[in-house]
């Protein structure tokens, strides 16, 4: 999982410096200024995962499995929560603003890179929802609980990146 971790950071860094790069170069509008606003519902539902996801691990290691799958469906859904804000986000931008991937070089970044991230959290929910339902039907094992370490280590990760992404896209990009 650190390896992927790293192949991952290695990716991110690149969309990230593709962005900082671009930023202020689109000829044409929109531009971040005029359609981006700071996603804070997002990102609380995201960041708090982060808190919920620990404390599912908390019972985990505690043998406490109806709390675990309790915290760790919370994680989901709090995922699941900042995927939905960003749908919402994205219709905005494309129906009412008419920002797409091909409208200016804006666009492009934008999309590239919190696409990117968003890809990341559905991977997350997949292996979230999947260690809830293998739980629940009573497959997991002690044994298993060190990849279920790992799962939370990549949740992790996916809520640090967003921090990233936040602050060069929307605070950063936004003021361009």
């Amino acid at each position: 999982m650190v390896l992927v971790i790293l192949t991952e950071t290695a990716l991110f860094s690149i969309f990230v410096v593709a962005y900082l790069y671009y930023i202020g170069k689109s000829v044409s509008g929109p531009y971040p200024h005029e359609v981006l606003e700071l996603p804070i519902l997002g990102t609380v539902l995201l960041l708090s995962s982060s808190a919920t996801i620990v404390v599912a691990e908390r019972n985990l290691e505690k043998g406490v499995n109806t709390l675990f799958n309790l915290w760790w469906l919370i994680t989901a859904l709090l995922g699941l929560g900042f995927l939905i804000y960003t749908g919402f986000e994205w219709h905005k931008l494309i129906y009412e603003d008419h920002l797409t991937i091909s409208t200016n070089l804006f666009g492009s970044t934008f999309y590239s890179l919190v696409g990117l991230h968003a890809s990341h959290v559905v991977v997350g929910l997949i292996l979230l929802f999947l260690i809830l339902i293998l739980n629940v039907t009573g497959r997991i094992r002690e044994y298993h609980h060190e990849h279920i370490i790992m799962i939370s280590w990549y949740w992790h990760f996916v809520d640090a990146v967003w921090v990233i992404v936040f602050t060069v896209v929307y605070v950063i990009g936004g003021n361009s």
